[in-house]
């Protein structure tokens, strides 16, 4: 039976309700079902199997020389996206723990079993892995710099002396100008990790499912609404298909609007409603391109938000750039602080005294270095009170959560909130806007746009009865063998703008996949640097 209550708040409308269960929520279904024969002694779960095929992938390996805040850096103590993905990975599986606990303890019906309930900490450990797989070099900057660069791209660059833009349909176009480290996730898993078929990892669709943060496509993205699934784009018009075969596997996916209903009237503030939101409901390609999130991506996300939130923080107290006393008068000062209710701000100030306490411990135990002794070990305690609040927050809306009906953040007027939006704060006042990170940020536009500016040209005649010139042949033979085959595959019988549409992601998959250091020295090379 469907269990997702969509809260569609329409007059006269009668509309279907489901609901979210456990048992479809942790589907071990996969694209091709495993052809290797189940050991009798292999006591693994079908997600711990998807955690083994994770750690041995050279994707994952490649997170190593992709950065999380700092460019290029070359310090053994900055973290870099390999182990923030670590640490995503222990602290999702720490909230996975957590909700559970609680909810075994509740008077919640629809609950995870115990069987279920450890493999919700192995699937978020998998995520946590995974959350960051698919961003290109220089962290997330470097994905504004592909959304700036086809911004002008598609209408200054010709195929048979028509702009590109010519040839794409809308979604194909929202696409690249939306362009998410996100969406390039499920991309990378299911298609161009090439492990022994055209699925890619074949993980698990309860895993795939909970990586996709955004569950819409690109002509639905709008940053202003209170609905989070809106904000970002969840994945590309090529995984369309994939996208509803996961969700509709789950049960997550949504196909009940009527036919009457309209798309503001599922949303509060409908003056903020886009006009492809509008047309939602009398669009068939829009109507099948939505689901409700997963409930273990509210937990992921949190994780994540942890995990970077606190991050930052030590790194930059690493690298000089916040002190002891820049944290401390910030955490009291802070203008946040007044936007909180009463209980929460007490709470609040109780967990920035700890660091008094903390810094008095470093002293006592006579550490060389006592403030940043001191702002290490608070870190790791206000984790501690982050996890216990966010748990708190999921289930306190799990009914909400489990019909679909849940629009905010696990941080949302909480505790939580009001700590990860100060240390948010203190980070990009003494870190982001820092002329030594502005500085790599500039030199990372300057080596992305200068690699699209090289394979985009010669990624257009490619696979085309037009012949390429020497060097595009050659740029567009560079390309990873996998990556074109993946190309290959899907094109073969499509019109000519859904080539073109796939050659464009052929060249993305290919920056994306790249390391900082192999980025910045192949535009070295470019540019005859050596």
């Amino acid at each position: 039976m469907y269990s997702i209550i969509l809260s569609i708040k329409c007059k006269g409308v009668n509309t279907m309700k489901k609901e979210l269960t456990w048992n479809e929520l942790l589907s071990t279904n996969r694209s091709r079902a495993s052809s290797a024969k189940a050991s009798k002694n292999d006591g693994r779960n079908a997600f711990e199997k998807d955690y083994h095929r994770i750690i041995l992938s050279a994707s994952f390996r490649r997170l190593q020389d992709k950065t999380q805040v700092f460019p290029l850096d070359q310090s053994d103590f900055v973290r870099t996206r390999l182990t923030h993905s670590l640490e995503v990975s222990s602290v999702a599986r720490s909230l996975g723990s957590q909700v559970t606990n609680m909810l075994a303890n509740s008077e919640y019906e629809n609950i995870p079993n115990y069987q279920q309930s450890k493999e919700i900490g192995d699937l978020l450990s998998c995520a946590g892995l995974l959350h960051d797989i698919g961003n290109p070099p220089f962290g997330h900057y470097g994905e504004t710099t592909i959304r700036n660069y086809y911004k002008t791209a598609l209408e200054r660059l010709t195929f048979k002396d028509k702009p590109l833009k010519s040839y794409l349909n809308k979604q194909m176009e929202e696409d690249l100008l939306n362009f998410e480290g996100n969406a390039q996730v499920l991309r990378l898993l299911s298609k161009l990790h090439y492990l022994k078929d055209e699925h890619g990892m074949n993980l698990t669709y309860g895993l795939l499912n909970t990586l996709i943060k955004y569950p819409v496509n690109s002509l639905l993205v709008n940053p202003d609404i209170d609905d989070v699934r809106y904000h970002k784009l969840g994945y590309f018009w090529a995984e369309r298909d994939l996208f509803k075969a996961i969700t509709t596997d789950t049960n997550t996916f949504i196909n009940n609007f009527d036919e009457n209903d309209k798309i503001d009237n599922l949303l509060e503030d409908s003056s903020k409603v886009n006009e492809s939101m509008k047309q939602l409901s009398f669009a068939p390609e829009l109507r099948n391109s939505v689901a409700v999130r997963h409930p273990l991506t509210y937990l992921l996300e949190a994780a994540d938000d942890i995990s970077y939130r606190t991050a930052d923080i030590e790194d930059a107290s690493r690298k000089g750039k916040i002190s002891y006393s820049d944290l401390k008068n910030y955490l009291t000062k802070s203008s946040r602080i007044g936007e909180y209710e009463e209980n929460i701000i007490a709470t609040y100030t109780k967990a920035v005294n700890k660091l008094d306490e903390c810094l008095e411990d470093a002293k006592k135990n006579h550490e060389e270095k006592s403030s940043l002794y001191a702002i290490q070990n608070w870190l790791i305690y206000i984790q501690k009170i982050l996890i216990e609040s966010i748990g708190q927050t999921f289930v306190d809306n799990y009914q909400l959560i489990m019909s679909g009906d849940y629009k905010y953040d696990l941080f949302h007027n909480n505790l939580a909130g009001l700590i990860l939006n100060v240390l948010g704060d203190l980070a990009y006042d003494y870190v982001f806007s820092s002329q030594s990170i502005v500085e790599l940020e500039v030199a990372a536009d300057a080596i992305i746009t200068g690699l699209l500016d090289k394979f985009v040209p010669a990624a257009i005649h490619f696979d085309t009865e037009i012949e390429q010139n020497p060097v595009e042949k050659r740029l567009i033979a560079l390309i990873s063998d996998n990556y074109r085959l993946a190309y290959k595959r899907e094109a073969e019988g499509k019109s000519e703008g859904e080539k073109l549409y796939r050659r464009l992601l052929l060249v993305n998959d290919y920056i994306c996949g790249m390391t900082d250091s192999f980025a910045r020295d192949l535009y070295y090379k470019f540019n005859g640097i050596y």
